[in-house]
């Protein structure tokens, strides 16, 4: 694939990270103005995944959000690039890099074909403390609702700055049979 195509791939994938992320943002600000951070975990646990589910299916990308810490182990764990780029950010971060700018993206072989593979890092923000922030912090009816919802959750005990996680794009260039 020429750089060309690459650059390409590269600023798409990040149209739809923003896009994601924009979006994502948006509904988790609402419900928390609206009712609370009790009722933003279940935005967040049903929501996102739909419109991350949505926007993979209207792309043909595989779209997911990602973290070495997850909170839903089945959509947010890691594969072994995406914890090297992970790593690779907070690296990055402590090094003094702004994480708004942070992403990465290469071109990749695997046993079923050749991918384009992009990461954009997602920051922890004020807004997200009250459910992502030290546990000692988080309220009595946040911890329950973690509790149920996320009973192997480990995506807590954050500081605001720090990488919260990445949105993860692959796309299929060639498959193998």
């Amino acid at each position: 694939m020429a750089n060309e195509g690459a650059k390409t791939l590269a600023d798409e994938s990040r149209l739809l990270a923003t896009q994601i992320l924009t979006q994502v943002r948006g509904e988790l600000v609402k419900e928390l103005e609206r009712t609370g951070p009790i009722r933003a975990i279940t935005v967040c646990k049903y929501s996102v995944p739909e419109i991350t589910s949505n926007l993979s299916r209207q792309t043909g990308m595989r779209i997911t959000r990602v973290s070495l810490r997850a909170r839903n182990k089945a959509l947010g764990d890691p594969d072994a690039w995406e914890q090297k780029v992970l790593l690779d950010f907070e690296k990055r971060v402590s090094k003094g890099e702004k994480i708004e700018s942070l992403e990465y993206h290469e071109l990749v072989e695997e046993p079923s074909g050749r991918y384009f593979r992009y990461m954009k890092a997602i920051a922890m923000m004020q807004a997200c403390m009250a459910c992502h922030g030290p546990q000692n912090q988080l309220s009595e009816g946040v911890r329950a609702q973690l509790a149920t919802e996320y009973p192997l959750d480990k995506a807590s005990d954050y500081q605001v700055g720090q990488v919260r996680g990445a949105v993860s794009v692959k796309k299929l260039l060639n498959g193998r049979n």
